[in-house]
């Protein structure tokens, strides 16, 4: 999925505008080092033919199912994760930087073949098992520990290790003390039976979702991407913002956006977009830790911008229990003041640095290029087939995939062939694995919690803590969703925070719908929070920079996703939660100042350099409009009214006196 997107961004005229554009190696090799899904063996000739026409099968086995299964949800699930550990272990080599051709060790090999085996073995024995309670014999307890060691495996291989210390910390707690059963054999024995054969382990909601739902959109993504839509993207992106002051790093931040809807992963988004805006940036003349920040800041918000999100928006659908057009809906405000707040701290940037557009010459032609305005469609059906209730949301998926292929057919240079739509099915395939393989430790980390009561503990100790006080309970859960999220893929951290933190907004009265979303912006933002922002690090790399400096500076500018969730928990009327056009369109524009009196005083620069009073004025204002009550409004507009006045002034002296 991300092949595609590489070679095109770097072959593209805007692509070219940079002295110090990337070539396609030198961003796989940043994709090698800060995304493990990049980090798969070398299969060639008849072996990487079987690879191939596996990942394709699969995907293709993937979409039958969601759409016209009708057998146990048992056999569902434990078959998607079967061939999940077949076809990971295929791709993924122990270690990274393994690059043997057509080599795999016998001991991957025998795991592969005995992690598959217990999940087929769950498939086939589904309702044997279903009928016999809790009376299980000791081989089957054997069965589920292959089964959970190997998917523990594979996530280490295609994830990384933090999740897996966050799973085995609960396990350990878990066997040592959550668990009521004096007998460590017992002990075992539930857990296993509790986590492998039941609905409440790693058959949770995570791999349900995602084997019925993400595994398709996935698939979508990769089809769109062979369209050629990140191109056109980055070349709109260019049109609507190049010509004027920074733009480039104003196109990044469109572009991002825009691309991130399909990409749906942060550090893959930073590499393939970033290789051709980095530069460009650096070229224009930001410095380089600031191009790094733009593109990681604006790369990871593609995860809460409609209509795709990322994959747990899914995922919230299902726990909130409502439909995945109200997700899309409800989340276009807060996207808005994301984007804009990070726009607004470019835009000042520029201003400061005195820097100028891209040349006209430069730029696309809008006529010619407002002739590919086609490749929208399947985004734009997508829209309408899920917001208008008029088919399941895999069907639509199916369908966009479909009109996705049609209209790639009016376009020479990237019309879907029938090599490039089984390339689209195998990177979809390829994609699913990663993803399914962090819900299904989700689902153990979970359901250890769950079974243990810690869940319940928790909750109360933060309540306790809080003392009925909404603002120290966010502050606790911001700061536990940050430090989990450190590592820990976005869809995961979700399903943990969704199980522990947002119940505790609820109990203190945020609506369900807005703890959720609270939940889910903070997991998001730890790609580049310090000190484990990956995104970042990926920016820093493409822009040659220091990493810590580009973390920090990629957090500055996405100063609104740190504001914004605080604002739709104190007032739900940024969710369109039971409110009224006036009361939505007043938040959003308390919120859109809110945001902007914090992005200029965290830039230090709005018309002259910014005294540290007047920066404080602005930092004062923007955060008295998080309480979106009528006395925090009007001090804080008054406030940043009055530092942008002081400004003002400032600037006319200095006219003045030149």
């Amino acid at each position: 999925m991300k092949e595609n997107k590489i070679k095109k961004a770097n072959t593209s005229p805007e692509g070219q505008a940079g002295s110090e554009n990337m070539s396609t190696a030198d961003v796989d090799a940043v994709m090698k080092k800060y995304d493990r899904e990049s980090n798969i063996r070398v299969w060639t000739g008849k072996y990487k033919l079987a690879v191939r026409g596996l990942l394709v099968a699969f995907s293709l086995w993937c979409i039958y199912v969601t759409l016209f299964a009708t057998f146990l949800e048992e056999i569902r699930l434990t078959s998607f994760l079967g061939l999940i550990i077949l076809i990971g272990f295929l791709t993924y080599p122990a270690k990274k930087g393994d690059i043997r051709e057509n080599y795999m060790p016998i001991g991957d090999i025998i795991f592969m073949i005995a992690g598959t085996g217990a999940f087929l073995y769950f498939t086939f024995s589904a309702n044997q098992i279903i009928n016999q309670g809790t009376r299980f014999a000791p081989y089957q307890i054997v069965i589920g520990i292959i089964g959970i060691a190997a998917l523990i495996e594979l996530t280490r291989r295609c994830v990384g290790l933090p999740i897996l210390f966050v799973a085995g910390f609960f396990l350990i707690y878990a066997l040592a003390v959550g668990l009521t059963n004096p007998a460590f054999l017992g002990r075992v024995k539930f857990l296993v039976r509790n986590l492998f054969y039941t609905k409440e382990g790693i058959f949770s909601t995570p791999v349900n979702v995602c084997s019925k739902y993400i595994v398709v959109f996935i698939i979508f993504g990769a089809f769109l991407e062979r369209t050629g839509i990140s191109n056109f993207f980055i070349q709109l992106a260019n049109c609507i913002a190049g010509k004027y002051a920074g733009g480039p790093a104003k196109v990044a931040v469109i572009s991002s956006a825009l691309c991130g809807m399909v990409s749906g992963s942060s550090v893959g988004n930073t590499v393939t977009t970033g290789s051709v805006t980095i530069p460009m940036m650096k070229d224009t003349g930001y410095k380089p830790e600031f191009a790094g920040a733009v593109e990681a800041a604006s790369s990871t918000g593609g995860q809460i911008m409609p209509p795709i999100m990322g994959a747990a928006a899914f995922l919230m659908a299902d726990f909130v229990g409502v439909p995945y057009s109200n997700i899309i809906v409800r989340a276009i405000l807060p996207a808005l003041l994301y984007f804009t707040g990070i726009f607004i701290s470019v835009h000042l940037e520029a201003k400061k640095l005195g820097l100028s557009g891209i040349p006209k010459e430069k730029l696309p032609v809008f006529k010619l290029l407002i002739r590919k305005i086609y490749l929208l469609l399947p985004l734009v059906m997508l829209v309408i087939w899920v917001s208008g209730n008029y088919m399941t949301m895999q069907k639509a998926a199916s369908y966009a995939i479909v009109l996705s292929v049609i209209v790639s057919l009016f376009d020479k240079e990237n019309r879907i062939s029938v090599t490039k739509c089984i390339d689209a099915l195998e990177a979809g395939g390829r994609g699913v694995i990663s993803v399914a393989v962090a819900c299904g430790v989700a689902g153990i980390i979970s359901g250890s919690i769950t079974m243990t009561g810690l869940a319940n503990d928790l909750i109360n100790g933060i309540i306790s803590v809080a003392n009925g006080k909404l603002i120290i309970a966010l502050l606790l859960t911001m700061l536990c969703c940050i430090v989990l999220g450190m590592g820990v893929p976005t869809t995961a951290n979700y399903c943990i925070m969704a199980a522990t933190c947002a119940p505790i907004l609820v109990r203190m009265g945020v609506p369900t719908l807005a703890a959720h979303f609270f939940v889910f912006y903070f997991g998001i933002v730890a790609d580049i929070t310090p000190p484990v922002a990956l995104a970042a690090y990926a920016g820093s790399a493409i822009a040659k920079a220091n990493p810590m400096k580009t973390a920090f500076t990629a957090s500055k500018l996405a100063i609104a996703v740190f504001i914004v969730p605080y604002v739709f928990c104190f007032n739900p009327s940024m969710l369109l939660i039971d409110t009224t056009a006036v009361s939505v369109v007043q938040i959003f524009i308390t919120s859109l100042i809110g945001v902007f009196g914090l992005s200029a005083s965290l830039e230090g620069h709005l018309f002259v350099k910014m005294p540290a009073i007047v920066r404080v004025m602005l930092a004062v204002g923007g955060l008295m409009l998080i309480n979106p009550t009528l006395m925090t409004d009007i001090l804080g507009l008054l406030l940043i009214v009055a530092g942008c006045a002081w400004q003002k002034m400032q600037q006319n002296k200095t006219k003045v006196v030149a």
